[in-house]
């Protein structure tokens, strides 16, 4: 039914806001009656808008997904560096725990030291309350006396030194303390404001995959739309044939080349400039079989096109049903065409096509002969 599109298409992905309000389009579906012909609703018109509304859809669901998947990376860079902030948050606070027990544990050193200097400065006072003289006279020698003397001197200094080097200890310990617990409050602030960003990172993740969920649903929706106005063209199609059973259709039947029966829909353009598994490729490649002269369509192939397309190159047509004619059905936007393949003396015909069911697919079957437009290749 399709010929080639000889216009370049060029859609531009529509916003969120415009996608979402976008609705089926719905043309008039009502059957008329304009001289010898009938005209259909436009099943493809509609088919093809809703195709457009379900590939963009699609189009801003992928691009949707995409974005997830990097706001799920850079999510997945949060947490990490919540863990390694957590991980130096542990050690910066074992650091600050060591450090208050080794400030606790040197002002004890620094009150028992001093304990120590005083009972040894009270004893140098009671010491100092007896005369050279005196203490001269109880020492054992004059070298007894010497020593003592040396020896009280020694310890008060040692002491002395003793007291300021805890002293300095401590000072050098509680200004690291002060730097760990700035170190602490930084991390913890760090902490905090990637907590925040974890939060609205995930926020937006989520945000994210429900409108591509939303898109992907639309875009399904759109397809089964399509799907079911494909299924009311193909019953349009049987009424139009003037209540005769459609038979079950055949893939790659009624000798079509294979490397086009067996490719999707559409997929190639035949030689006459027409899309394969078309009706219109499949009676154009059946003429040419036979010997006979088939044109390039060049762009008004459409089967309801074909009479004035043959015309064009002498190529006559008319009502008289004739064995190895094309028979054209004026139904729908396309219209359908077929090969006749016998003429029947009951007032039908026997023909075969491709398509009719907007399948594909090959059938072979009697209908009536009037009612239709023969073109005599």
């Amino acid at each position: 039914m399709k010929i080639r599109s000889t216009t370049p298409v060029s859609t531009s992905r529509a916003t969120r806001a415009a996608l979402v309000a976008v609705s089926a389009v719905v043309l008039g579906a009502g059957v008329f009656q304009l001289g010898p012909h009938v005209f259909a609703r436009d099943y493809e018109a509609e088919i093809n808008a809703l195709n457009q509304q379900a590939q963009q859809a699609q189009n801003e669901a992928n691009r949707l997904g995409t974005m997830a998947a990097t706001l799920e990376e850079e999510l997945g860079r949060i947490n990490a560096q919540i863990d390694s902030i957590r991980t130096e948050i542990a050690k910066s606070q074992q650091k600050h725990d060591a450090l208050v027990a080794e400030i606790a544990k040197n002002k004890l050193a620094i009150e028992k030291n001093r304990k120590v200097m005083g009972k040894i400065l009270s004893d140098i006072y009671l010491d100092d309350q007896i005369s050279p003289l005196e203490m001269l006279a109880s020492s054992k020698s004059i070298g007894d006396y010497v020593d003592k003397q040396e020896q009280r001197s020694s310890l008060r200094s040692s002491l002395n030194d003793k007291i300021k080097e805890i002293k300095a200890l401590q000072a050098k310990l509680e200004e690291n303390k002060k730097s760990v617990e700035n170190v602490l409050k930084d991390q913890k602030a760090q902490q905090t404001q990637l907590a925040s960003k974890q939060a609205e990172q995930a926020k937006l993740v989520n945000d994210t995959k429900n409108d591509q969920n939303a898109y992907a649903a639309l875009a399904t929706q759109r397809n089964n739309q399509a799907a079911k106005l494909r299924e009311e063209q193909a019953a349009a199609n049987r009424r139009a044939l003037g209540g005769v059973s459609i038979p079950g259709g055949i893939p790659g039947g009624g000798g079509y080349p294979g490397v086009w029966a067996n490719a999707p829909l559409d997929a190639y353009v035949d030689p006459w400039g027409l899309y394969t598994r078309e009706c219109v490729s499949y009676v154009a490649w059946k003429i040419h079989s036979t010997g006979r002269f088939v044109p390039h369509f060049g762009g008004a192939g459409n089967a309801n096109q074909w009479p004035s397309t043959a015309a064009r190159y002498g190529i006559q047509s008319g009502s008289t049903p004739k064995a190895g004619a094309a028979a054209v059905m004026n139904v729908g936007y396309y219209g359908h065409v077929m090969y006749v393949e016998s003429v029947n003396g009951d007032g039908t015909i026997t023909v075969s096509d491709y398509n009719l069911a907007w399948d594909g697919l090959y059938r072979k079957y009697t209908r009536l002969a009037s009612g239709l437009t023969y073109v005599y290749f």
